[in-house]
């Protein structure tokens, strides 16, 4: 992801809030005969307070990607949407789209049998435990076999990264009327209505408000 110094995100609490709220996960890596990608549910390791993460793939995907030999690639998306240029007022302008986005690169640690069902059992109750009657790993009508089985299937993974690119482009380079302007028209009915990506305005705006302060 090329770097805009106008659009970097460098905060590191912001990041990992990025991460926590959006753990769908995108993971690349280069293979002998080209790039591969999975999808899984990826997590901030909370015994750390950096972009440290943990997360699992179902193999035979851990050999597709080389894990633990080779270089990861992990992606958060965030809010994200089309900005029309109708919305900017009577200026030159053009269309556009506003997004979050995090790149995280390194090589991932292997975890032990015990460590990866750990990480499966938080995965679980992270989910599950909104549910109004949660069906949590280890409860009935699973026993512990059949989780164990299960979790044989998978290899998780512990990830620090040796490299961290993220970007955070919400219009912050137009004045402070025009990003008004675009909340407002994402907070609206409308074929481009989205109030996750207007609340992701209003929260990057109001932070610089309160650091001009």
């Amino acid at each position: 992801m090329r770097q805009n110094p106008s659009f970097t995100l460098a905060d590191v609490t912001e990041i990992r809030r990025v991460v926590d709220a959006n753990p769908w996960a995108t993971i690349v890596s280069a293979a002998d005969d080209g790039l591969v990608s999975s999808h899984y549910v990826v997590l901030l390791d909370e015994t750390r307070d950096d972009l440290t993460i943990v997360g699992h793939v179902g193999r035979p995907d851990d050999l597709i990607h080389g894990m633990g030999e080779r270089e990861l690639l992990v992606v958060f998306q965030g809010p994200h949407g089309y900005v029309s240029p109708g919305w900017y007022g009577d200026e030159k302008a053009v269309p556009t789209w506003n997004y979050t986005a995090v790149h995280l690169s390194g090589v991932p640690e292997i975890l032990s049998a015990e460590e990866n069902l750990a990480v499966l059992d938080r995965l679980v109750a992270r989910f599950e435990g909104r549910m109004p009657d949660p069906r949590l790993m280890w409860e009935r009508p699973n026993d512990p076999a059949y989780v164990e089985r299960l979790a044989a299937g998978t290899v998780g993974f512990r990830l620090t990264p040796a490299r961290v690119v993220a970007k955070r482009k919400l219009s912050q380079n137009k004045p402070t009327e025009t990003i008004e302007a675009v909340i407002s028209a994402l907070s609206a009915e409308g074929p481009y209505a989205n109030r996750a990506l207007a609340d992701e305005m209003r929260r990057a705006q109001d932070a610089r408000a309160g650091a001009q302060r």
